[in-house]
């Protein structure tokens, strides 16, 4: 577009120039920004225009300028239905508020003065028109009477003119000169789940399995992993997240610990896909059948859970595609099917996609098999190493899927560089794992989610595992059970979207070896079933503190958004703090980063951030211990492993005299 008689330039967030939509889920704040100026000294404003997906424009957003002289504007947006969005950035000429300037500069010099009130009186009788009766035209036409009252001083005229219901109406309803606008730029506006829900991840063989001296007897099935969910549902998580359901292979089959030999009854590892009894769309024998799986996700439904499942695609040297389409495999110089490796490990017991070989038929196949699992109840899938295939195969799919079934989630196990973790988001991913399990000091917090909650906020949404069947950080190995409460507080309220996986709640934390992020007798490789119950009643389990945080979560709107992070400062390195704000609702969290000693610091709140001035104090009540403070710009705080792993802090500002309390 030719730049408009007033310039509106660098429209944010504005993902790949435009090319691609910027995302927001229904009833999430997002900050829309602009530079607006033009030549001379009159006034300019601006105004943000929501459409919805029928092109139907929704009330404009008036604009402010965010720094005194730096022409740069913003304003906040909600949108409020599911759908394809765009957004403009309207700008214009303000006569209004250079007649008000220059008036309040000419009428106490005496310049003018007749000339300036006879000019005021025409710009709001113009105005006046534009406002509805009902709105406050009449506060503008009662300015017009007495900035043409020649019986009145001058200054009371003015001041007359300037009343505050004459403000009102003339904010909503400006009188608007040389309008320019923006090129629309598109905006994607899904469901809540895309951006906020609680996951909890499990093996479903591994609930109700019977193991004996380490050796596997018994399959837990879908029937007795079902059995689990309302221990899960009680706990507060949205979402189930199944491994691969799918037959193993047997070829190359892994053995415990990722041995390379496995014994007869190893249960091998559910992402070596595809055997004689189907592949990616068949669940494996010792599971059950369909009809159990469809059960499963019934009971989860029923307990207004959701369930994702793992959308690995890679197979075993016995799926049926390796005889149905061996063109859909790299073969070697000796004809052989190569196998996954990154030199030196190899993966015999899996085989890569040749993407390149046909494209179009493994888009085919993959939008196939989703939809089948689709019709089978499941709405959420985490796609395992989405960063080994091509984007362009991603986009493809994402956009066939998303096209029709616009409420499908796809989350992106990307843990590689950061240029394809946001070429995903930007593709169509709604959320990626992140490095937030490397992320533990202070420093390295503040600077990621800094960077997580800026402007690739606009496309990519991250998800806080503390912990996957593939990770299991030193922090917790070494750290005890105050590492682990530490680390879900910090998941829990730093993202809107985060997960553990099972036995977190056991503070499970024996490594493979000294210096190994995998774990010992790992999942992956064997069977784990867990006396949940006997944990719970000998007080081993953490679940009730993810219970804790999960209902805080539901509770408080402003742990549902992301962008609204800000960090406060501490004297202590070991001693976190940052709040979130929706509305009217604040959460501030303080947590100590040690878990091995005690630390003190003083937090000093950056008040303004709070929605607080800079002296006031407002009482605070700590979600987690139901303790009530009294804070205001600097606290000293005290936090204790294994009694307090942080303050979780809800503001209740002071009511004016003569009201109550904000609920």
């Amino acid at each position: 577009m030719p730049i408009g008689r007033i310039p509106v330039l660098d429209v944010r967030p504005a993902v790949d120039c435009g090319r691609r939509p910027a995302k927001a889920v229904v009833g999430e704040t997002f900050a829309v920004t602009a530079t607006v100026f033009r030549e001379g000294h009159d006034a300019v404003a601006a105004n943000v225009v929501l459409r919805d997906p029928r092109g139907r424009p929704g009330p404009w957003t008036p604009m402010r300028e965010l720094a005194p002289g730096t022409d740069r504007w913003g304003a906040e947006v909600t949108p409020a239905a599911e759908g394809r969005w765009s957004y403009t950035v309207e700008a214009w000429s303000d006569p209004v508020a250079t007649w008000r300037r220059h008036a309040g500069i000419k009428i106490p010099a005496g310049l003018d003065t007749e000339l300036v009130l006879a000019e005021g009186a025409a710009l709001y009788e113009r105005a006046a028109r534009g406002v509805p009766k009902t709105k406050g035209r009449e506060a503008v036409l009662a300015a017009v009477d007495a900035l043409r009252d020649g019986a009145r001083p001058a200054a009371a005229r003015l001041a007359a003119a300037l009343t505050p219901e004459a403000d009102a109406a003339l904010a909503r309803y400006p009188l608007r000169e040389l309008v320019s606008t923006s090129e629309p730029l598109p905006l994607v506006v899904e469901r809540e789940r895309a951006l906020f829900g609680s996951w909890y991840e499990l093996f479903p063989r591994s609930e109700g399995a019977l193991v004996e001296a380490g050796k596997p007897l018994v399959s837990g099935t879908f029937r007795t992993a079902a059995e689990r969910l309302p221990a899960v549902a009680a706990m507060g998580f949205d979402v189930v997240y199944l491994p691969p359901v799918h037959p193993i292979g047997t070829t190359f089959r892994k053995g415990p610990n990722n041995s390379l030999s496995a014994a007869p009854g190893d249960v091998g590892v559910p992402w070596a896909i595809g055997s004689p009894d189907g592949g990616h769309d068949a669940v494996h024998p010792d599971l059950g059948t369909l009809d159990d799986f469809d059960h499963f996700v019934r009971t989860a439904g029923d307990l207004r859970m959701e369930v994702a499942l793992d959308f690995a695609l890679q197979c075993s040297p016995d799926h049926p595609w390796v005889d149905k389409h061996p063109d859909w495999f790299h073969h070697r110089a000796d004809g052989t099917i190569a196998y996954a490796e990154n030199p030196p490990k190899k993966y015999q017991d899996i085989y890569p996609l040749a993407f390149d070989r046909d494209m179009p038929g493994l888009v085919a196949e993959t939008v196939r098999i989703l939809r089948f699992w689709m019709d089978h109840g499941v709405r959420i899938f985490r796609v395992d190493n989405p960063h080994t295939k091509p984007v362009v195969f991603w986009e493809q799919v994402l956009a066939e899927v998303n096209g029709t079934d616009p409420d499908v989630v796809f989350l992106a196990e990307a843990f590689t560089r950061p240029a394809m973790m946001h070429a995903l988001a930007r593709i169509g991913f709604q959320q990626s794992y992140t490095y937030f399990t490397w992320r533990n000091t202070k420093q390295e917090l503040t600077d990621y989610l800094t960077e997580l909650t800026g402007e690739s906020a606009a496309y990519m949404r991250p998800n806080f595992f503390v912990n996957t069947p593939d990770i299991l950080h030193a922090y917790l190995q070494h750290g005890g059970r105050p590492a682990f409460e530490v680390r879900a507080v910090l998941a829990a309220t730093l993202a809107p979207s985060w997960g553990v996986y099972a036995g977190y709640e056991l503070c499970e934390n024996t490594a493979l070896h000294d210096g190994s992020e995998e774990y010992l007798n790992s999942e992956k490789y064997e069977l784990r079933p867990r006396d949940w119950e006997a944990a719970e009643r000998e007080g081993r389990s953490l679940a009730p503190l993810l219970t804790s945080l999960n209902r805080i979560r539901r509770r408080h709107p402003a742990l549902r958004q992301l962008r609204s992070l800000r960090f406060h400062h501490t004297d202590n390195d070991a001693v976190l703090a940052y709040s979130k704000r929706s509305g009217s609702n604040t959460v501030l969290v303080v947590a100590n980063l040690d878990p091995h000693h005690t630390q003190e610091a003083t937090v000093s709140l950056d008040m303004p951030e709070l929605g607080l001035s800079w002296h006031e104090s407002v009482p605070v009540r700590d979600e987690l211990t139901g303790e009530t403070y009294h804070w205001g710009r600097t606290n000293y705080v005290r936090l204790e492993p294994g009694r307090a792993p942080a303050h979780v802090l809800v503001l209740r500002p002071s009511p004016p005299i003569g009201g109550s309390p904000t609920p």
